[in-house]
This record gives structure tokens, sequence and C-alpha cells, in this order.
């Protein structure tokens, strides 16, 4: 088991879901910070969000081509490939649905603000998702998960280039997150 899944291993709940919103907080804030000084307002990457039917089912058509890519992975490569030290199942088995909402939505905003709405938008897709991947630090020590993640941020940049909407990929996050981490909570009683 790796250190970090140690710790986490040893929190309380209250202590695990605490850590969980202070680093979702300080990206939020990362975002912000990093949208005044580069953008000259921390409202810039707001303006890259357009609320419609149409950025939402590409979002959610993109988060089904994810979930059915992960489920057929899943099922066909060995179980160790997805093995993260049980820190996932240590996170959501025992969250409320409700709250494992919430934590998608936060993470989900939170996250594409800063990588795609400020650094992609800055420094490009490859700056952007290699950032994204690498504070992804859990899966650096697994080799398929961190491939994984790096499909994924590419795909999301790629998926934000293609739409230069934020809601776009604000909305696959959510979904691919929501409903990966309420399959575990489910799948673990």
């Amino acid at each position: 088991m790796s250190r970090q899944a140690e710790i986490i291993h040893k929190l309380s709940d209250k202590e695990l879901y605490a850590n969980l919103y202070m680093t979702q907080t300080m990206i939020l804030t990362a975002a912000l910070i990093l949208a005044f000084f580069l953008q000259g307002s921390v409202f810039a990457p707001f303006f890259l969000i357009d609320i419609t039917w149409q950025a939402t089912l590409i979002g959610a058509g993109f988060a089904g081509l994810v979930l059915l890519t992960e489920f057929l992975c899943y099922y066909t490569l060995p179980k160790k490939w997805f093995d993260d030290g049980g820190i996932n199942e240590r996170i959501f088995r025992r969250m409320p649905a409700v709250q494992i909402v919430g934590l998608s939505m936060l993470v989900a905003f939170s996250e594409e603000l800063l990588f795609r709405g400020v650094l992609q938008t800055e420094f490009g897709i490859v700056a952007a998702s290699l950032i994204f991947a690498l504070i992804h630090i859990r899966y650096l020590s697994k080799w398929f998960l961190f491939l994984f993640v790096i499909v994924m941020s590419f795909s999301l940049g790629f998926l934000f280039m293609w739409t230069e909407n934020l809601w776009t990929v604000i909305t696959a996050h959510f979904l691919i997150d929501a409903v990966l981490g309420l399959l575990i909570r489910y799948r673990s009683r």
C-alpha cells in the first residue's frame, strides 16, 4: 500500500472529506488568482461558460463514451491495473449519494475552471493536461491509471478546444466522477 493510501485509511470520514473539500477550494482559489494575473480578471474564465442544452448533451455524450471505455477496460483487463490502493473505495463507500453528487460538481467546476479555463487558455493543451495528470499524484505509481488520467485530460482538453465552452467539459467531468463515485458507493454494500 502506498504511503498516501496508508494516510487516507487512517483518517476519519470527517477528516477525509474535509481534506477533499480543502483541496478543491485550493484549486478553485488558484484558478481565480491565476485568472486575475494571467487574464486580467477573476471573472475571465466564467465568460467561457455558456450553459446550453447542446453543450450539456455533448458533455453527457462524451462522459458516456469515457464511462463505456472504462467499463470495457475494467471487465477485460487485469483487475490489478485498476488498484489505487483502495483510495476511491475509502472515499466513496460511506459517502451519502447527495454528497457524492455535490463533491463531483465541485471537483468538475474547480478543476475545469483551472485547467481548461485558465491554464489551457493561456499555455495550451499540453501544459494543462500534463499538470492535470500530475495533480492526480496518487496515480503516478500506477502506470495504467496514470495513462488513463493523461488520456482523459487530453480528451477533455480537445473537447474544450472543439466546443470552446467550459460547460461541456464541466458536464462531462461531473458525470464521470458522479457515476463512478455512485457505483463505488452502491457496489461496496
